[in-house]
């Protein structure tokens, strides 16, 4: 039997909240709750960080290298934040790309690979993702353009999985049928990002449905450009400081939540796609792959309550009140301010906030640059001042990417995707690496608190 969409949305309508849900909402939320000293008395490290925020180690890897701190005369301290991808300087690999248009697909090829490619392996890989980069026929039609998401996060995840059904050989995981999936995979993000998009733009916002195909000519910075823009057109800066971001994203060590969910989930010996849906899953977590939209939304916040964007006394003030709760969220957080392993700088922004001033100058918004530059200085001294905290406090990668994928036009949904379209790469990297190194099944300990109770029969049971 036929269901027209009108039925389908009336049958897909949350059910109304009744008494008694609302009463099984308060049994849940009390059952679950436990006592926060009982993570102290039993040493339990929460987040996998110890008591001076230091992540547990649970792993070891070649891949990269994330460093906030130094050891000097027995003690770790703080120093400008360093990142390695594959034992290379990222700050290198940016600067040695210079002039050069596809430096996320040489990025790609070291992590995938531990080394960087000769000109002629590059052509070879660049020529391999562009045959690659093509979606099974009728894909689009038949899983991007059917019941669109609002959220290109679920529009990605719901992809990757359908396309488990379009793989001949989805649950081998020999390193070589891995490594097909993982540059196939590489390849097609950029496009199902782009198509996602369009195909939301086009039946929740009526605008026209625009579906470009991608050129193997064209780095995956140029294709994204192309595939999302109406008129497909992009300057040679907007590219590639896109390129650059993407770079910046691909990587970030083993314990980064979305990675870590790569090695937890590949250890259990599943498939490739639903190991990378696990990680698109973890990436889409505001605490992880969305904070530069949280980052962006506080900027628009605080341009609705400042006029005037030099005034640093009114900026101390709207700060100040976000960190006592006050203002835009009232989470208490400057978001985009402070990172787990860097305390004097993290790399990635002091690369990016490069491009973003040079892109700011192309654009004609220097003045927004500034605000930008205004605020991450203010916040630093203010956040050490009201948390009394004894260390520095810098800007993360996340307090420039909002703003720089804004002026490249690029739609807030698809901040997000952009990461996952980067940071697949070191998924895919990590997921080999587990499985080369045939680790055993990830399995934490927790431990029971709870009570045990005597069975009772249903009609002697009674409301707690």
């Amino acid at each position: 039997m036929d269901i027209n969409l009108q039925e389908e949305e009336e049958m897909l309508e949350e059910v109304p909240v009744d008494e008694k849900f609302r009463q099984m909402v308060s049994f849940c939320k009390s059952s679950g709750k436990i006592d926060l000293n009982l993570y102290l008395e039993y040493d339990v490290k929460r987040g996998l960080r110890d008591s001076k925020g230091q992540g547990v180690l649970t792993g070891l890897t070649e891949i990269s290298d994330v460093i906030g701190k130094k050891p000097v005369e027995g003690e770790n301290v703080p120093t400008p934040g360093e990142l390695y991808y594959q034992g290379y300087n990222v700050e290198d690999l940016v600067e040695g790309c210079a002039g050069r248009k596809f430096c996320f697909e040489e990025t790609t090829y070291l992590l995938l690979f531990g080394e960087l490619p000769t000109k002629e392996q590059l052509d070879d890989f660049i020529e391999l993702i562009g045959h690659y980069r093509k979606l099974p026929d009728k894909f689009v039609r038949d899983v991007i353009m059917k019941a669109p998401s609002k959220d290109m996060m679920n529009c990605l995840q719901r992809s990757v999985l359908t396309l488990y059904s379009y793989d001949k050989n989805p649950d081998d995981i020999s390193v070589e049928n891995v490594l097909r999936q993982s540059l196939q995979l590489i390849a097609k993000f950029p496009l199902i990002s782009a198509y996602g998009y369009q195909a939301y733009r086009h039946y929740n916002l009526g605008k026209s449905l625009v579906i470009r195909y991608p050129k193997p000519e064209l780095s995956t910075a140029e294709n994204l450009l192309r595939c999302l823009r109406p008129d497909g057109t992009y300057t040679e800066l907007e590219a590639k400081v896109l390129d650059v971001a993407l770079v910046l994203h691909a990587e970030h060590g083993g314990g980064n939540n979305s990675t870590f969910t790569t090695h937890v989930v590949s250890s259990t010996g599943t498939d490739t796609y639903s190991t990378v849906a696990a990680s698109l899953g973890s990436l889409k977590g505001p605490r992880h792959g969305g904070a530069n939209r949280k980052v962006i939304a506080m900027f628009d916040d605080l341009k609705q309550h400042i006029s005037d964007w030099t005034d640093e006394d009114a900026l101390r003030s709207y700060l100040n009140d976000i960190l006592e709760k006050k203002a835009f969220d009232h989470a208490g957080l400057i978001y985009g301010m402070g990172h787990a392993v860097y305390t004097e700088s993290d790399p990635r922004e002091v690369v990016l906030k490069k491009y973003a001033k040079a892109l700011s100058e192309e654009k004609g918004l220097t003045e927004e640059f500034e605000l930008y530059n205004r605020v991450e200085e203010i916040s630093k001294g203010l956040i050490e001042e009201k948390r009394h905290i004894f260390k520095s406090i810098c800007a993360n990668v996340d307090f420039y990417s909002g703003f720089v994928y804004r002026m490249l036009d690029l739609p807030d949904e698809l901040f997000t995707p952009l990461f996952a379209i980067s940071r697949i790469s070191g998924w895919c990297a990590h997921r080999i690496e587990e499985l080369v190194n045939e680790g055993k099944i990830i399995r934490p300990a927790y431990k029971y608190v709870g009570h045990h109770n005597p069975y009772k029969k249903l009609d002697e049971r009674t409301i707690k």
